[in-house]
């Protein structure tokens, strides 16, 4: 029969009767028997935001390191250069494409007017025709119509009407008659157009050339 040595008692709690080997500590989240979530150990949350902290002062040094002083990084100054230009770029790109722009319009009015200077006689007979009744109910009435469509469309406008007032940057007096006027005409005025004008926008591309009269004074005055 094996004799067993009973346990000292004084030796039960010393480090000879605690497991050895490896330990195994269990981190989970949840606790596999009850489901119940585990809280955080006590100065994990601090160890968290000790973390962030020093993460946040590590940029802060980052950031002191590009100034020092009164001295500026050289990469700032680099930034800053490289901005610089660029704007200056950006702003002689736009100026260069209004000035584009604006040359492109002024030469195609350019282009029209060259047109329209070169149609003048024609249009002047068309208007001859007009005012002599041989457009009306002719075939060549829908052509004379389709040309003035054609102007108007591209921007070309006809002016001079008789009653209008002489203005002599838009027109050209070839003739001063005595004529009756209308009731309260004050100043020269359109009583004839011989050669109607012909403009596009401002652009004035023949002055219209009229008959004028002055008003007749009151023989009571």
């Amino acid at each position: 029969m094996t004799d067993v040595n009973p346990v000292d008692p004084e030796r039960v709690g010393s480090e000879e009767l605690e497991p050895t080997g490896p330990r195994v500590t269990d981190k989970r989240r949840l606790d596999p028997e009850t489901g119940a979530v585990r809280h955080a150990r006590p100065g994990f949350g601090a160890r968290q935001d000790q973390v962030a902290a020093e993460a946040l002062a590590d940029e802060a040094e980052e950031v002191a390191e590009l100034v020092v002083g009164d001295e500026v990084h050289p990469d700032t100054t680099l930034a800053a250069d490289l901005t610089r230009d660029l704007q200056r770029l950006q702003a002689e790109y736009v100026n260069y494409k209004k000035r584009v722009d604006r040359d492109r319009e002024m030469h195609r009015d350019l282009a029209v007017g060259s047109v329209i200077e070169a149609l003048l006689p024609v249009l002047d007979d068309i208007h001859l025709a007009r005012q002599h009744g041989d457009l009306e109910g002719g075939p060549f009435a829908a052509i004379a119509d389709k040309l003035d469509a054609t102007l108007t469309k591209i921007g070309v406008e006809r002016y001079g009407q008789p009653g209008d007032p002489f203005d002599p940057t838009v027109h050209e007096a070839l003739m001063h008659i005595e004529a009756e006027l209308a009731e309260g005409t004050e100043g020269t005025t359109v009583v004839q157009v011989l050669q109607p004008g012909y403009r596009m926008g401002p652009r004035i591309i023949r002055v219209a050339r009229v008959a004028v009269a002055d008003p007749q004074p009151d023989p009571q005055t």
